[in-house]
């Protein structure tokens, strides 16, 4: 629903007019009013109003001052401070920073202080004592959208209990170039379950009204990589900005409960991201219909004198300090009439209901952060995140580990937390690169060992330092299980993507001295594998949070049986990649044609996304890249055959109906995909996902599948839809619709539907 736009403010008197008998005010000046008593009798703390009509109440009682503190996060979410140091451009744009010093009025009474937090994962800033969960990429490897709401939902809580109430997540990035430092943060390279799963996610962060915590979605859009990302353009034509990019922000938007978006430092077609009045003002708030409020990435480029000015483009707040959006600065641009106190009133508005919305008014923070917010659920949480989040991408019948392995040998690194060379153990590849989340992880080790004993076996450790002696003991055990990591994080992109720390030679040297070597992969996104066909298993479990040990041991003896698909399409080499080859696509280059940044040079490095819509498996399949896994790939103990495809369009929705077989030995689950292929009218580059079913077998059991896709669905989702950049609007190409069944993007059944 789109937000209404703010009428300009009210007089104060018809505010006071309805404020109940006996509440004292003080009159700080023009509309301002501050309470003495209780704010039961303040309109704006009437819950029986709707968040509309509060915060115009609000405003209505507010000076310019005091609108302008909700347009920057210092002064906004600390309602009683009224000095303020910062460091202002001496001109606009961009000039050179100076301290400036210069005071506020406090805020309107009944006003509640908030406290952002970063949770990629886990509570950013808040020292020991909360829950490191898996990464992201983790999550969305599970394909499970209750899964989602629940880690959503976990880390709300532990947010609300450290005195947080705004959390800044979940992000989304379509992995573009899987080498992007922050790809684990992200929810995979489809829009379509990217979106669904950020949605479900910003649900569980909303979900309890005792605690309410806001969720923000991030990064938007089009930011792609760590390379110059606060100084380059992501040059992308209309149709793929739509279908690839902002698609996942508008799923997530219209199936969850997003407060705000953070914009992002790129710029996208030479225009800012945070003063984009294309991105914001038109495609989020006006054709997505977003009515929370936008906000900067920190530091993100976003000056008044833009034409026209971010803060009239679309722009709500500025992240942390006041920098380029002063009061000074806001009033001399009204003065100068290229602002009005209407534009500042719709920001305001927009924050200020969105607070509302949320219930940050009525339910305050009280007290001091407790000092432990990790509970036995969270914990227990964060172990089936882990273990459902793994994706085992080969098993030519080593796992589950059976009586068979008397001897297992566990050689690498990160298996353990003694650290080797480097510093690098378990707790090296718990999350991420994340500043200000510690984290100690179970360390995979321990819990194999343990996990041994119960089973009657012992266990030898190599760091892998050494590759005779990792050899060795891979020789003089039944089975080897080696680790291989690479590491990532903010503010650089990876070189490559082969495993850190001479991990190839590790693993060659390890499976060249025992047949029965399994690799358990500790990565952030896709990674090379050189000796695949020398390993007979391959576990990816990514950055797999503080359970990582009890869950691996799991996996490995088959107490939990690995179920993950994967989010992103493995390459079997960095040549495939769609950006590869063409450095004007990655890393984008300078007006002389270099790709490194000449010493001086402040001009925005040049990304072009040329490849349009043949963005992840989209890219293989049209041209023609056998991957090294595709898309949606996923094995498990068991096996699963499909048959009896059937599709029908009907009521304005789709019914796909298949039958689907266990054909093992053990129950397992599979994750049943559909694809969709639009007529060739459409000129789309692949088939693209259509939908997907969870579904649990016992052996030999067969189930009739029913895919049922809504009207709904298929118009909020755009499954069918292309966007038509002539027209600028989703357009639905007439023709024959081909459906594909199966378990993963390389699908094996196909039925079609035609629409007319």
């Amino acid at each position: 629903m789109k937000a209404p736009r703010l009428p300009r403010a009210a007089l104060v008197v018809a505010v006071l007019a309805v404020l109940a008998p006996g509440v004292q005010l003080t009159t700080t000046g023009t509309g301002a009013a501050a309470v003495r008593d209780d704010c039961a009798g303040v309109p704006w703390m009437d819950r029986t109003k709707s968040p509309e009509r509060r915060a115009r109440a609000l405003l209505a009682a507010s000076t310019l001052d005091q609108k302008l503190r909700w347009l920057d996060e210092h002064s906004a979410n600390d309602p009683a401070r009224t000095t303020f140091t910062t460091a202002a451009p001496r001109e606009l744009p961009p000039g050179e920073f100076v301290p400036v010093t210069f005071t506020l009025p406090p805020q309107v009474p009944c006003t509640p202080a908030i406290q952002y937090t970063d949770a990629p994962s886990a509570i950013a800033g808040a020292g020991a004592g909360v829950t490191v969960f898996p990464a992201n990429v983790s999550l969305s490897s599970s394909w499970d959208r209750a899964l989602a709401y629940d880690k959503g939902a976990a880390i709300a809580h532990e947010a609300w209990r450290k005195q947080r109430n705004v959390l800044l997540g979940p992000g989304i990035a379509s992995g573009r170039d899987p080498r992007s430092g922050r790809t684990s943060e992200y929810l995979g390279e489809d829009p379509v379950l990217s979106g669904l799963m950020a949605g479900a996610y910003s649900k569980g962060v909303g979900a309890n009204p005792a605690e309410p915590v806001q969720a923000q979605l991030k990064h938007f859009v089009a930011n792609e990589q760590e390379t110059d990302r606060n100084n380059s353009s992501s040059n992308v034509d209309g149709r793929t900005l739509r279908e690839i990019y902002t698609l996942p922000y508008e799923i997530a938007i219209d199936r969850g409960d997003v407060g705000s978006v953070m914009c992002s430092f790129n710029q996208v077609n030479h225009d800012w991201a945070c003063g984009s009045h294309q991105l914001l003002g038109r495609i989020l708030k006006r054709e997505i219909g977003f009515d929370g409020w936008v906000v900067t990435d920190f530091g993100a480029r976003h000056y008044l004198t833009e034409d026209p000015p971010s803060l009239r483009a679309g722009l709500d707040q500025e992240l942390n300090a006041w920098r380029y959006w002063t009061p000074m600065a806001i009033k001399e641009q009204i003065a100068q009439g290229r602002l009005s106190e209407a534009d500042v009133d719709e920001a305001a508005y927009r924050i200020v209901r969105a607070h509302l919305a949320s219930g940050l008014f009525d339910v305050p923070r009280l007290g001091a952060p407790d000092a432990d917010v990790s509970t036995p659920q969270s914990q227990a949480l964060a172990r089936e995140l882990a273990e459902r989040g793994s994706v085992l991408l080969k098993n030519a019948g080593v796992l589950p580990l059976t009586r068979s392995a008397r001897t297992i040998a566990v050689i690498g690194p990160t298996a353990a937390n003694t650290p080797a060379t480097g510093d690098i153990d378990a707790s090296s590849v718990c999350l991420h690169t994340a500043p200000g989340i510690p984290c100690t992880a179970k360390a995979p080790l321990d819990a194999i060992t343990a996990r041994a004993q119960a089973a009657g076996a012992t266990v030898t450790y190599a760091d892998g330092a050494d590759l005779t002696a990792a050899a060795a003991t891979a020789a003089a055990a039944d089975v080897a299980v080696v680790f291989g990591h690479y590491r990532e994080g903010e503010f650089a992109d990876r070189p490559d993507l082969s495993l850190d720390g001479g991990g190839d030679a590790l693993v060659s040297a390890v499976a060249a001295a025992n047949p029965d070597t399994v690799v358990v992969l500790q990565t952030g996104g896709p990674v090379l594998m050189p000796w695949l066909d020398a390993v007979k298993g391959v576990l990816e479990v990514w950055y797999a949070g503080e359970e990582m040990g009890p869950a691996i041991a799991r996996l490995l003896w088959g107490d939990t049986a690995p179920s993950g698909k994967l989010p992103h399409t493995f390459p079997r080499s960095e040549s495939d990649l769609p950006t590869a080859g063409d450095p004007r696509r990655y890393p984008g280059t300078f007006s002389d044609g270099s790709v490194v940044r000449p010493p001086g040079n402040t001009e925005p490095r040049q990304v072009a996304y040329d490849e349009g819509l043949q963005v992840g498996y989209r890219w293989y399949a049209a041209q023609g890249i056998e991957p090294l896994f595709p898309f949606g790939h996923g094995l498990t103990y068991t096996t699963f055959a499909y048959d009896r495809l059937d599709v029908t369009a009907a009521r304005g929705g789709l019914r796909v109906s298949f039958r689907l077989t266990n054909t093992g030995r053990r129950t397992g689950t599979e994750t049943a995909q559909a694809y969709v292929e639009l007529p060739a009218a459409a000129e789309e580059p692949s088939k693209r996902l259509l939908g997907w079913q969870k579904v649990t077998l016992r052996p030999g059991e067969s189930r009739t599948v029913r895919l049922d896709v809504s009207a709904a669905d298929l118009e909020d989702l755009h499954l069918l839809q292309y966007w038509n950049a002539a027209t600028g609007r989703w357009a639905t190409a007439r023709g024959a619709y081909h459906v594909s069944v199966g378990t993963s993007f390389d699908t094996t059944l196909r039925d079609r539907f035609v629409l007319r």
